[in-house]
């Protein structure tokens, strides 16, 4: 049922002016979904008080309630449509009153952790891109169909989601940079196995996907009590996003998986100065995706004593930073970062090397990003030991990575069991750091199992098989001719 009204809403919002593209749709589907769910939530907590004898202060005034504007109902329990606002009387309501006092909320929030704040935020950073009142009303019609109340309906919710934020990732307009493929992020999440009572930051947060895994990885964990439900929903996960999509649809994404008011923060992760970073600022774990081939501004690079344009290891060296001693990382990264040889990459490898055990790199094939022809690595390190061995894993699944043939679970089946005790095989080898170049640290992925069947041939040899292509050629081209 909930798959089909999300179909229907994409296709009310294909025949609408305002909305061109996947990236349109999951933007405007997430305002009013997030509306729907925060009226489900105002119910359950007035359901709780009454039954717990307490009051309970509405967070959105009567006026505002989805129930009261975009879904009255009869005594029938049907919508009402003489009170359901519609055509250029609903986009009125919408752009001119609706969203000017949601945006309120920011200002008269307690603080950045409170689903008021939340609420502020996103309808400051989102717009009404809807034209038509019409079909703003056969969207809100639709999203009404939709229940949040348990939690089967949010787990049913949350992968649909995710399937929209993945068809999105696959519509050009770098909507790549908001998917990471759930298959890798969850073995990421395995091999760094964060615990109950440990923070898990992401300073390139976009979907929020390490974080919804995380999530779903410690509720299965261990038996939860009261208390760890608590440090789940308030003092476990920790983002930071600058894209004002990604940090709405990381927001939503992390409340349709049970966080209720996520810890994500609007703001530019690199613009903060890392000898500003102190011990109360600092992570057990950290798992993320950054983004790659982006360029920062010069006044940006002031922030880290090692600068450079390239935003990736900018971030590598927020993460290095942002780590508590012990704590432990899953990053992915451009393979180039393991092999360029300017100053500034070289000097990042050292300082990671030295600061941190590299003591895992994952090669993935090309094509493992849909839509994104780059190769990239996972590192897995932990802070406070020097590197002494690197276990590197190359995944060959046999295939080639596409749109159509993506990265499923059972491809890093083999990864994760040989990772646990750095086992050897065909792709999987150690490399001791004293076989590292100590002048470049080149880390590139070189697996010595690959058995070249043809060595380099010399110069000679070389020159005499073109000279005997030339002559065959030459004989058929004369053989031609003689047909013709």
């Amino acid at each position: 049922m909930y798959e089909q009204t999300f179909k229907n809403v994409d296709d009310i919002l294909h025949k609408d002016a305002g909305c061109g593209s996947e990236l349109d749709y999951v933007e405007q589907t997430s305002w009013v979904l997030f509306l729907k769910y925060l009226d489900d939530l105002e119910e359950d907590r007035l359901l709780s008080s009454k039954l717990s004898g307490t009051s309970y202060q509405p967070i959105i005034v009567n006026r505002f309630r989805w129930s009261s504007w975009a879904a009255p109902k009869g005594k029938d329990g049907k919508l009402d449509i003489n009170e359901a606002m519609s055509g250029d009387d609903l986009l009125d309501f919408v752009n001119d009153e609706l969203f000017p006092y949601l945006k309120r909320f920011k200002h008269l929030a307690s603080s950045s952790d409170t689903i008021e704040y939340k609420i502020g935020e996103i309808f400051s950073e989102l717009k009404n891109r809807i034209q038509s009142g019409y079909n703003l009303r056969e969207v809100i019609n639709r999203i009404d169909e939709l229940r949040f109340r348990t939690s089967d309906e949010k787990h049913e919710m949350s992968h649909l989601y995710e399937d929209k934020i993945k068809n999105m990732g696959n519509a050009g307009r770098n909507g790549g940079e908001y998917y990471t493929p759930r298959p890798l992020i969850t073995t990421i999440v395995n091999v760094v196995a964060p615990k109950v009572g440990e923070t898990i930051y992401d300073g390139a947060v976009g979907s929020a996907g390490f974080l919804c895994e995380a999530f779903e990885y410690l509720k299965q964990s261990k038996e939860l009590t009261t208390d760890d439900v608590e440090t789940l929903q308030k003092r476990t996960f920790y983002g930071k996003e600058k894209k004002s999509l990604a940090y709405v649809i990381g927001i939503m994404n992390m409340i349709l998986h049970g966080v209720e008011a996520p810890n994500i923060i609007h703001t530019n992760t690199l613009a903060e100065n890392l000898a500003d970073i102190q011990e109360k600022d600092r992570f057990d774990v950290v798992l993320a995706n950054p983004p790659f081939g982006g360029k920062e501004r010069a006044e940006v690079q002031q922030n880290f004593p090692i600068k450079t344009g390239e935003t990736a290891t900018l971030f590598l060296q927020h993460f290095i930073k942002t780590l508590k001693a012990g704590g432990r990382a899953g990053i992915v990264i451009k393979n180039t970062f393991l092999s360029n040889t300017d100053n500034a990459t070289v000097a990042i490898r050292k300082q990671l090397l030295e600061s941190c055990n590299l003591h895992t790199i994952l090669d993935l094939p090309r094509g493992t990003f849909s839509g994104a022809g780059v190769k990239t690595v996972v590192l897995f390190f932990q802070k406070g030991k020097p590197t002494k061995n690197i276990w590197y894993y190359q995944l060959n699944p046999g295939r080639t990575f596409g749109k159509t043939n993506p990265l499923y679970e059972k491809d890093l089946k083999e990864f994760i069991t040989l990772q646990k005790k750095s086992g050897l095989g065909d792709n999987s080898w150690v490399v001791n750091l004293n076989d590292i170049d100590s002048i470049t640290a080149d880390l590139s992925v070189k697996n010595p199992n690959n058995k070249v069947e043809a060595t380099l041939r010399q110069p000679h040899e070389i020159l005499d098989e073109i000279n005997t292509l030339d002559k065959e050629t030459a004989k058929l081209l004369s053989a031609i001719y003689e047909l013709v």
